[in-house]
């Protein structure tokens, strides 16, 4: 079936009809285990402590997305509506558009940097628009969609750290910026699948940037953090360092990996391989593993043969290896990529497959630093099924849109100099097109 059943779509335009069409914020996590999805009424902003109350929640098992992308549109489109309608449902409000949290398309980031040169005058908005758009110009993404542009630091004559050089005097203006983006076949099919659930398409970010929004400290953005989301496709990574976004990098890698080991190992179903990783399954050793044993289904419909039986040991030693791979894979890339992390810097874990047992010691041992799960902090008051680290992606979206990004001068500065937009010249190629739906869109 192309789009969701007849059924659906009138319990759709019912609920549309009956309730009122306020303006919502709403959220979809589409993972390869799950689809959720967290909508915000506009009085849901609570700016006194900076939190958030959802206004409904609504998940279901996913379907048509495999690892990190999406295999089947008819299937990924029915899951969005199903838990968009189930959020609207508790809501009691319409949803007309979402935003997408993805970790596939070979999610990726870059940085740039400008300088521009200063007259004796202070630095005014002008010089900071000549730098964003000294910038944007180095901005080279064959193929890919920017789906984020967030500044780094300011400087001024060489000086780092500067948050607003607005008033400043100086020689010289630098500006460095992190551009994360996605393949643009990957956007494309991300919008296309929201637009046959019968929902406008309003974009899409990085999992691990808004999972960190939802999860993270102040301090730890300021000191230095890497937050790791464990999803069922993927395990990506959104470093920090001195309150900014400074890498954001994803290994097609993920808890479904861990479940096919486990079912391969055992000789049994997914299914079957599912329940006993979330029943038994631990990446450490735990006491009496070898005299426990555990059941599992037979693969295959032979009404005839018993159950596969095997000791605790065996299925830790199937998990472990893989968990420990990955995590010193996403390492590597990270130490590869040259990126400055701080001895003292922590890592947070989030993503449905980091609830595994025994995932935060082997990310201490991986990474020797402090580890701790993180869970969606900044929207509070949640029913116990959705306070787990799994939601900490829909969490973010409703934080990044009510609160932006970052509170740091520097994103207030780039929205303000975004402004006046001036007209797309229909004459313009390609690259300047390209520069200025940056510039309004970023």
């Amino acid at each position: 079936m192309s789009r969701p059943d007849t059924k659906s779509r009138q319990a759709r335009d019912t609920l549309k009809a009956a309730l009122s069409r306020q303006p919502l914020i709403a959220a979809v996590d589409l993972g390869a285990s799950k689809v959720a999805c967290f909508v915000m009424k506009p009085d849901g902003v609570r700016k006194a402590d900076r939190t958030l109350t959802a206004a409904g929640v609504g998940y279901v098992q996913s379907r048509g997305v495999k690892g990190a992308a999406i295999a089947s549109m008819d299937d990924a489109a029915e899951v969005i509506a199903l838990a968009v309608e189930r959020a609207e449902g508790v809501a009691l409000a319409a949803v007309q558009g979402v935003t997408v949290a993805t970790a596939g398309g070979q999610l990726a980031s870059c940085r740039v940097s400008a300088r521009v040169s200063l007259g004796a005058r202070p630095i005014s908005d002008g010089d900071c628009s000549r730098a964003l758009a000294a910038a944007l110009a180095e901005i080279r993404l064959p193929g890919r969609k920017p789906i984020h542009l967030l500044p780094i630091a300011w400087s001024v004559d060489g000086q780092k750290g500067v948050r607003d050089p607005r008033a400043m005097f100086g020689k010289s203006l630098g500006l460095e910026l992190l551009v994360v983006s996605i393949a643009e076949n990957t956007f494309q099919t991300l919008s296309h699948c929201v637009e046959r659930a019968h929902l406008e398409f309003e974009g899409v970010v990085a999992a691990p940037f808004v999972s960190a929004l939802a999860a993270l400290e102040e301090d730890e953005m300021e000191l230095g953090c890497i937050c790791i989301d464990m999803g069922g496709g993927s395990t990506s990574a959104a470093v920090f360092a001195g309150g900014s976004l400074i890498h954001v990098d994803s290994l097609p890698v993920g808890g479904e990996h861990v479940t096919q080991d486990i079912a391969r190992g055992l000789s049994t179903s997914r299914a079957g391989a599912e329940r006993i990783k979330t029943l038994h399954g631990s990446a450490i050793a735990s006491a009496n593993e070898d005299r426990e044993m555990i059941e599992a289904p037979p693969r295959g419909d032979d009404p005839g043969a018993g159950p596969v039986v095997a000791p605790r040991s065996l299925l830790k030693g199937i998990i472990a290896p893989r968990v420990e791979e990955t995590l010193e894979l996403l390492r590597d890339r990270l130490k590869n990529a040259g990126v400055m992390i701080d001895p003292g810097a922590s890592v947070i874990l989030t993503g449905g497959a980091s609830q595994l047992a025994g995932v935060r010691e082997v990310a201490v041992r991986v990474f020797d630093r402090p580890v701790r799960l993180g869970r969606p902090r900044r929207v509070p008051h949640l029913a116990d099924a959705v306070t787990g680290p799994a939601f900490c992606a829909a969490a973010g979206i409703l934080h990044r849109a009510a609160f932006g990004p970052r509170e740091a001068v520097s994103e207030k500065l780039l929205a303000t100099i975004k402004t006046p937009r001036a007209p797309v010249d229909p004459n313009a190629n390609g690259f300047v097109k390209t520069l200025i739906w940056l510039r309004d869109n970023l």
